[in-house]
């Protein structure tokens, strides 16, 4: 994990995290006093996705082996279902947990070594579940546990994790008692394991396999998405996206729904004001950009756009008076294009001219970023 810190920004890239989000690692060990066996994980999963909008926040889970293979993977996928399709990402048990431990802004977790890995690595850790029976008090995990940061359940998560990243300072025990010789554990571990076996060492040198590329793993958000927007300038519209039910805001801004055409809420598809999809462009199963949106408005008549995700950045839109129009963010833009959907469906709701769309195009803030977005007429 030393070794490949200086991949990163790569391992946030390959689980679409933005440059703008943070990426939050709740871990498990496998035990019943653990995160996961406590009941405390499933519980806290609704509230995450609800609390933390999914433009600022990409979640992504790290559970023990044995909790997979206990279970069965159909089963752990099955009891999260609403989570991942809000976003979560299950990470691969045995290649992938080091590369999202790298790749963290903060990780929840508890008394097994994986939190204590990230802690060593010197990332916020916040204990969700910290039991101390079970650990030998003169154990450096028994010291971490009993003074590392607790979450509160009973108070608004966000906030929480905010005063965590914010005010983090490293702790410098895991990092000390993790490895007294940080970088010469292959050259230390072979030579005693050859005197052991008692036969020469060999004289190439020791080295370990490089940390693997994950595999290109963005958040898919198939719940229905609550959509807050405000119009704070003269064309800018902000928009701040949930995967859960969220309050209306107090002061000015209006609230919309947003929903996957693959969403399991089938129902929601005739409440929502945005339909959306991901898809290429030449995807024949679809037609073409142009004939799904129009497909999807007669199937919707009470949608008002339908939005064809084609690549980061892009998207073809149709409005329901059947208005064609391709959306392209300017370069280095990395925010979900279906953000850019809504941020123009609120700003047609609000009595805006869409010729201004087309002439000078919109400032959406979202992710805690601002995108400079185009619209040409189709």
């Amino acid at each position: 994990m030393l070794a490949a810190r200086p991949y990163r920004e790569r391992y946030r890239r390959a689980l679409g995290v933005g440059r703008a989000q943070r990426l939050v690692v709740l871990n498990s060990t496998w035990n019943p006093e653990s995160l996961f066996g406590d009941d405390i994980l499933p519980s806290l999963l609704p509230r995450l996705t609800s609390e933390l909008p999914v433009d600022e926040y990409r979640l992504a889970a790290v559970l023990h082996p044995n909790i997979w293979y206990g279970h069965g993977p159909g089963q752990l996928r099955a009891w999260l279902d609403r989570a991942r399709r809000a976003g979560l990402t299950l990470v691969d048990p045995l290649h992938g947990w080091r590369q999202a431990l790298l790749a963290a802004d903060a990780v929840i977790g508890d008394h097994g070594s994986v939190t204590y890995y990230a802690a060593a690595l010197g990332t916020p850790v916040l204990l969700g579940a910290a039991p101390l029976t079970g650990l030998a008090p003169d154990a450096p995990v028994h010291a971490f546990v009993r003074t590392a940061p607790r979450l509160d359940p009973a108070r608004p998560l966000r906030p929480q994790l905010t005063q965590l990243i914010d005010k983090h300072s490293p702790l410098p025990d895991p990092a000390t008692f993790t490895s007294s010789l940080p970088g010469e554990s292959a050259t230390r571990l072979r030579h005693l394991f050859y005197d052991i076996i008692g036969i020469p060492e060999p004289d190439a040198p020791a080295l370990l396999e490089p940390l693997p590329l994950p595999p290109f793993e963005p958040a898919a958000h198939t719940v229905p998405l609550q959509v807050l927007t405000t119009l704070p300038g003269s064309g800018e519209v902000s928009v701040v996206r949930y995967a859960g039910p969220h309050p209306a805001p107090d002061g000015p801004g209006e609230t919309h729904m947003a929903v996957h055409e693959d969403t399991r809420e089938q129902s929601q598809l005739s409440l929502a004001e945005v339909v959306f999809r991901h898809g290429a462009a030449d995807d024949p199963r679809f037609g073409s950009p142009a004939l799904w949106t129009t497909e999807t408005l007669a199937r919707h008549p009470q949608c008002a756009l339908a939005a064809y995700i084609t690549g980061p950045g892009t998207c073809t839109v149709r409005t329901s008076d059947g208005t064609l129009l391709h959306l392209r963010a300017d370069p280095g833009a990395d925010a979900d294009p279906a953000a850019y959907a809504s941020a123009l469906y609120s700003w047609l709701a609000s009595g805006k001219s869409l010729h201004e769309v087309v002439a000078q195009g919109l400032t959406v803030g979202t992710g805690g970023a601002v995108h400079r977005v185009r619209f040409n007429c189709g």
